[in-house]
């Protein structure tokens, strides 16, 4: 083969093309091309899609991935955990790459605000070589100084799709929030990140998970995951009931931790309120630009609140995501998560189910 099919965004809010991208005569030291066997379509996508971040077309899209290897460059003979690679093995890895030596990866030990740091599926043109840098392809690129991870056999590629970086954005956020054991926490969202975070809580030990979203196939999902009680968005209109419900589930309080898995801008608004006094609320869910809202700083002081962001992840999570994967199949069924299958030539319908939430996660199967 001297090229790859992929799908490529070239306008937003306009279809995807597709396109033949000429496969790699020669690898750099240090890199890898990887067959692509799964990829996820990310609600980010959809954001990108849109145009609510300021990226530079065409690209191909998709930074949750797994492949297998089909050619490794000079030097590249182990993954991140030392574990030796070869061709033909099952790997995924971490969608940016960040430089480990600025101010906020060296100093500050931030290395997702690192100004250099790039994502496959997000920062790369698909114009330029290598060409072949996001997942909506029959072949994906890795730069050199890819954080790669050899998969084990006993972990099947659907779990790891199924969880996509819902699961590691979820782990970096609640390790920088904090979650203690018998907290009460409200999850604001469905989707793959509200799912992710519904495990992560569920497995520190809570009191109880309440899930507020919608539709009612991702609310049967979260009660699959162990949610306590749902409240379907589409049932109980008001914010203001949707408040009245959490505290009746609490105590009259409130919750002691709440997680904004949406990337709706409404949702914070409303997600403050729903914390109890001196509570936590995390802001998971905006890593796109979806817009501002009116929303009055009062409720921090008032509430005594403790206000946190996280962006993306870190290696580091992805190897905790994997080994929790691996550890709680039966509990937190991920592979499940994998509810619809395309190939590359159907990847306008596969971005238009995601963008109408009809999917509990879309995948492209490119062969």
């Amino acid at each position: 083969m001297a090229t790859s099919k992929a799908a490529v965004l070239t306008a937003f809010n306009a279809p995807l093309e597709s396109r033949d991208l000429p496969l790699p005569d020669k690898l750099e030291p240090g890199a890898a091309l990887v067959r692509t066997e799964m990829a996820g379509i990310c609600g980010t996508d959809v954001h990108l899609w849109k145009g609510q971040l300021p990226i530079t077309l065409p690209v191909i899209m998709g930074h949750e991935t797994v492949g297998r290897i089909a050619q490794l460059g000079d030097g590249l003979e182990r993954d991140w955990t030392g574990q030796p690679l070869k061709l033909g093995d099952r790997v995924t890895w971490n969608s940016a790459i960040s430089c480990g030596q600025c101010f906020y990866c060296a100093e500050k030990k931030q290395p997702t605000r690192c100004p250099q740091r790039r994502a496959y599926g997000i920062g790369y043109r698909c114009d330029q070589p290598p060409h072949l840098l996001g997942g909506y392809a029959e072949f994906h690129y890795l730069r050199p100084r890819t954080t790669i991870f050899k998969l084990p056999d006993d972990l099947p590629t659907e779990s790891v799709i199924g969880a996509g970086c819902g699961l590691l954005t979820a782990i970096h956020g609640i390790e920088r929030t904090g979650i203690a054991w018998h907290d009460n926490v409200v999850v604001q969202g469905a989707g793959p990140v509200g799912i992710a975070a519904l495990a992560c809580a569920k497995s520190a030990g809570v009191a109880q998970v309440i899930v507020i979203g919608g539709p009612k196939h991702r609310l049967e999902m979260a009660k699959r995951f162990g949610a306590d009680h749902v409240i379907n968005i589409d049932d109980v209109r008001e914010p203001k009931a949707r408040l009245e419900a959490v505290r009746q589930l609490t105590g009259g309080y409130g919750a002691d931790v709440v997680l904004e898995c949406v990337g709706i801008p409404n949702a914070v608004v409303e997600g403050m309120e729903l914390c109890r006094d001196g509570g936590k609320y995390l802001v998971l869910g905006h890593y796109c630009d979806a817009g501002p809202v009116m929303w009055n700083p009062h409720v921090i002081t008032r509430k005594q609140l403790q206000v946190f962001g996280s962006w993306s992840s870190e290696p580091r999570h992805l190897k905790q995501a994997l080994e929790f994967l691996r550890a709680n199949r039966q509990a937190f069924p991920f592979h499940e998560m994998v509810s619809h299958r395309f190939t590359l030539d159907r990847a306008n319908e596969a971005l238009a189910m995601t963008a109408n939430w009809q999917a509990a996660k879309s995948v492209f199967v490119p062969a």
